[in-house]
Formats: structure tokens, C-alpha cells, sequence
């Protein structure tokens, strides 16, 4: 994989994404790498912006109260995101100079930060030649390098197949190229071999073979848990202070005890609290 012709091709097709400005910080980035989990770069773009200039810098969001930040989070899924990077903030704020760290290894320290995020946030606001693997990257390497169409269970093997890709120099660039390679042209679904600047990809070469192992499971939303607990918080973001229980029962009641057992997740991920005299409201607002 000639790491130039990637990166060439890199610089026609990049998107221009505002958290890619050379200014942003290393919180700002790490606010956006928090959002873009399990979450297309569409529907971040609009909260990215509205977070990065409401919270500045962690200290920022730290003095919020959590309901306020979920509250924040609207529609992004996945609310216990925001819990953690208020979590996080408290802690760079108070432990870290109100940044984020440049290495790895502290950043594993922080609340909610997993492998994943430390290195993007090292490789992207740092520049530090840390290789970084998320979905894409692994559908690139499975194809381009191991000539499978799918990736199989991630492994540490991911993380040395991408550092063994790692240029001598340039590796941020090149790691973001890769990323937009699997975004853009190198997809789960339908890649666009042709316009690919990857010319001796393995898996082409072989004549594109079909994934063999288990199917892919699509993730549904419509009636599952997922779905009921983001009705049971939409009513509880629009509000300010506490509801009756009686608000939260008519979102969904086509399975009471689905309804039940929503709410009682909310409640032991600190989503969501019970005051005192028996109302509900976001965490920290009771």
C-alpha cells in the first residue's frame, strides 16, 4: 500500500470537516471523536460546533450539571457518551491543566476513554505516529492487504497490520486518508473499486471473493430498548426540573414491561435520577 499514492489522493477528496482545522484543540477533537461513535459525520457536524463553542474547553463543561450536557446531546444515541465526557472533563479539568493529555497511556486514565479514542485524539491533535483503527480501517486492511471483504473479529493483530502501514513520515495524514479511503470509496456495501487509488489491492486482484464467514448483522432501532429509552429521555430533555411518572408511561404503551425495564436502565447507567418526592429527571437535576 504506497502510502503516497493514499495520501495524494487524500488531498482531492479529503472532506472538509471543521474538528481537521489545525487549530482546534485537543478537547475539541476529542469531543468530535466521542460524538462519531456509532454516529455518521452528518448528523455531528451541527452539535460539534454548538459544543465546541458553548464548552470551549473542559473546565467549561465540567460546572454544568450532567443533565444539562445530555440535555445538550439531543439526538446523537448512545446518551452515556455524554455522561462520560462530562466525567472526563472534571477530570482534565481538575488533574490535567483543563487539556488533554498528549500520550496514550494517560489518556487510558481518563473516564470513558478507550484505546480507540486515546490514539485518534494522540494521532489527530498531536500528531503523534500512533496507528488508529476503527471500521474503516479495518475493511481497507482486510481488502487491500489480506484480500478479504470483511474484516473478521477485532484483535490486536488490527493495530500492527495498521502501525506495519505507518509511513516514516506523514503518519496522521496517512492514517486520516485511510479512514476516508473506508468512508468514502473502500464502503461495507457497493466500494467503488474504480475509483479507488489503491491499484494493487489484494482483494481485487483475486477477483473481488465473497465474505465467508458468519453474516453481518444488521442493528435494527424500531421497538427495541434503544428505542424506548431515547422516547423516555426526549420527554425528559424538554423539560426543565422533574416529571410525573404519569409523563413518561404514555411514551410507549404497546409493552409496559419493555416501557419498565427501559426506564429501570436509565436509571442504573445515571442517565436519568428519582428525587426525592418520587419524580424523574435528568442526572444531576434532582
Amino acid at each position: 500500500m504506497p502510502p503516497e499514492r493514499l495520501i495524494g489522493w487524500f488531498g482531492t477528496h479529503e472532506r472538509d470537516l471543521p474538528w481537521r482545522d489545525p487549530a482546534c484543540t485537543g478537547w475539541q477533537i476529542l469531543v468530535s471523536e466521542i460524538m462519531l461513535q456509532q454516529t455518521p459525520v452528518s448528523r455531528v457536524l451541527e452539535p460539534w460546533r454548538m459544543w465546541v463553542e458553548r464548552w470551549p474547553v473542559p473546565s467549561a463543561m465540567a460546572v454544568e450539571p450532567a443533565g444539562e450536557v445530555l440535555r445538550a446531546w439531543g439526538k446523537l444515541g448512545y446518551p452515556r457518551r455524554a455522561l462520560r465526557l462530562h466525567e472526563c472533563s472534571k477530570v482534565l479539568a481538575r488533574d490535567h491543566g483543563d487539556r488533554v493529555p498528549d500520550d496514550v497511556e494517560t489518556m487510558l486514565t481518563l473516564p470513558g476513554i478507550g484505546d480507540y479514542t486515546a490514539r485518534a485524539v494522540a494521532c489527530f491533535a498531536y500528531g503523534q505516529a500512533v496507528p488508529v483503527v476503527d471500521t474503516n480501517v479495518r475493511r481497507v486492511i482486510a481488502r487491500a492487504v489480506h484480500g478479504r471483504e470483511q474484516p473478521g473479529n477485532p484483535s490486536r493483530r488490527d493495530l500492527d497490520d495498521a502501525e506495519a502501514l505507518l509511513p516514516r513520515s506523514g503518519a496522521p495524514r496517512f492514517s486520516a486518508a485511510l479512514m476516508e479511503l473506508g468512508a468514502l470509496v473502500c464502503t461495507a456495501r457497493n466500494p467503488k473499486c474504480d475509483n479507488c487509488p489503491l491499484v494493487d489491492c489484494t482483494w481485487v486482484r483475486r477477483g473481488r471473493p465473497a465474505h465467508t464467514g458468519p453474516p453481518r448483522k444488521a442493528q435494527k432501532f424500531a421497538g427495541t430498548d434503544r428505542q424506548v429509552r431515547g422516547l423516555l429521555l426526549d420527554v425528559l430533555r424538554g423539560t426543565t426540573g422533574s416529571v410525573d411518572r404519569a409523563k413518561l408511561d404514555v411514551v410507549w404503551t404497546s409493552d409496559t414491561a419493555q416501557r419498565d425495564r427501559a426506564l429501570d436502565s436509565l436509571l442504573v447507567d445515571g442517565l436519568v435520577e428519582i428525587t426525592t418526592d418520587g419524580r424523574y429527571c435528568l442526572a444531576g437535576e434532582g
